[in-house]
């Protein structure tokens, strides 16, 4: 199948067979993808919780309005920013970049002032600017999730207090921002057989 093709079958899945289970390999491939997405400044200053404990999943149902995808979908995945991100992680960002590409902390201070410079930003806007980041990895995330044949489903419906106390993120200084539910349709779940709506290349694209 070619990769728009693809795109154009994929779709929020409402109802998962909670019987059809992600391979382990198309699962490591998806969150590759999802590593390699990109990143202002290249930060990626969230983590992803890939959630499978079943107990965790119930408990996570019900704080998301009883919606079934939480425990139906073979895997569960928690984008989570992390809103405590300060110069020490900064600095630690700025060593991975020395060590990854063999040169010194002392060649990137410019880059490192810059990258600081950002986080002076007041709480609320960081957050927001931190948290953009977030979507980012989750559209990396749907897109390879289609490449690989798996089905999805973004999701905000879901009470976010209530996912940071059960998943204890708090002592991660991480923040819940959006869930991405993979698996594989159900043949009972009618959204499939829709043929897609979206505007039309005449109306989405402006060419200045």
């Amino acid at each position: 199948m070619e990769f728009l093709e693809k795109l154009n079958r994929r779709y929020a899945t409402k109802i998962f067979d909670p019987t059809k289970i992600i391979a382990k390999g198309d699962l490591e491939k998806l969150l590759e993808a999802i590593r390699l997405s990109a990143s202002s400044i290249g930060l990626q200053a969230y983590q992803v919780l890939v959630v499978e404990n079943p107990e965790v999943r119930k408990k996570l149902r019900q704080a998301s309005y009883n919606q079934s995808q939480i425990t139906d979908a073979s895997h569960l995945l928690v984008f989570a920013v992390d809103y405590d991100f300060n110069q020490k992680d900064a600095d630690n960002f700025i060593q991975l970049i020395a060590d990854t590409r063999n040169t010194t902390v002392d060649t990137l201070q410019g880059y490192a002032t810059m990258i600081k410079g950002h986080l002076q930003q007041p709480a609320a806007q960081l957050e927001e600017w931190l948290t953009k980041q977030v979507y980012i990895g989750l559209g990396f995330g749907l897109v390879a999730a289609a490449n690989l044949g798996i089905d999805s489903c973004p999701m905000e419906g879901f009470n976010t207090a209530e996912y940071d106390t059960i998943l204890n993120l708090s002592q991660y200084g991480l923040k819940s921002k959006v869930i991405l539910a993979l698996g594989y349709r159900s043949e009972e779940d009618k959204y499939q057989y829709l043929t897609k709506v979206r505007k039309s290349t005449e109306d989405l694209f402006i060419h200045v």
